[in-house]
């Protein structure tokens, strides 16, 4: 079955080296998606001097993609030594990943008067005539503080759009928490602060190995699975989930 996702990565605890492995982490799903034969559209971005991401958000459709990458949102954690650093310590940084099912038109109203619509310079792909104009666009939904953004499109019309679709589908999700929430009497759900004691998961690079800390299971493979062969963490969820 045709699905489609909104995919949100954040630099969390970690200064410049939380936005570069945002951007592993980036690389990471858009390398899977390759494998698994997705579209893979990336619709804003927010960079640092060192070329991390400090914002980024896509936009994925094809076969089984929220089925596979569900449980791929909360705080992940790194522990690498930098290209910064001299003295070689072992550093650690975080940063969240979101999942979101994308949102039709139809199955979420907003009211016009509710948004806060403002333009800016794009700085992502197209060439010189992108950073003349002001084609990218962000919009804010004021009652809730929701704010989304799009660059990718050459228009200011298309960003709009895609800018409207993303902030629909966080409003969505959103949405659908607190009602969970209200339903089983317990606090809203959240990703986190991207505090380093929330993590779901671990990136040891020293060691090579990744762990799930959600079902206690380790893989000596973190170079192949950064770059894009997730199947083994797929997998492993599906097992647990049948369970």
């Amino acid at each position: 079955m045709t699905q489609k996702i909104i995919l949100e990565i954040r630099a969390g605890t970690g200064g410049d080296e939380a936005a570069l492995f945002a951007a592993d982490l980036a690389k990471m799903y858009q390398k899977y998606a390759d494998k698994r034969k997705w579209k893979f559209v990336v619709k804003n971005t927010t960079l640092n001097e060192l070329g991390g991401y400090k914002t980024f958000v896509a936009k994925l459709t094809g076969e089984g993609i929220y089925d596979a990458l569900q449980f791929e949102s909360g705080v992940h954690r790194v522990q690498r030594v930098p290209h910064t650093e001299k003295s070689g310590r072992i550093h650690t940084s975080t940063a969240s990943v979101a999942v979101l099912p994308f949102v039709e038109t139809r199955e979420m109203d907003i009211n016009p008067q509710d948004l806060d619509i403002s333009f800016f310079r794009s700085s992502g792909p197209g060439g010189q005539h992108v950073n003349k104009v002001e084609t990218g666009v962000r919009i804010q939904h004021v009652p809730t503080g929701v704010v989304a953004a799009s660059q990718s499109e050459r228009s200011q019309a298309r960003n709009r759009e895609c800018a409207m679709t993303m902030l629909r589908t966080a409003l969505y999700e959103q949405q659908q928490r607190e009602q969970k929430a209200e339903q089983s009497g317990i606090r809203k759900e959240q990703i986190g602060t991207a505090e380093r004691a929330e993590k779901i998961r671990t990136y040891n690079y020293p060691q090579n190995r990744i762990t799930d800390h959600r079902i206690n299971k380790k893989w000596q493979q973190l170079d192949r699975i950064l770059s894009g062969e997730m199947d083994v963490i797929v997998r492993a969820f599906k097992k647990v989930e049948k369970k």
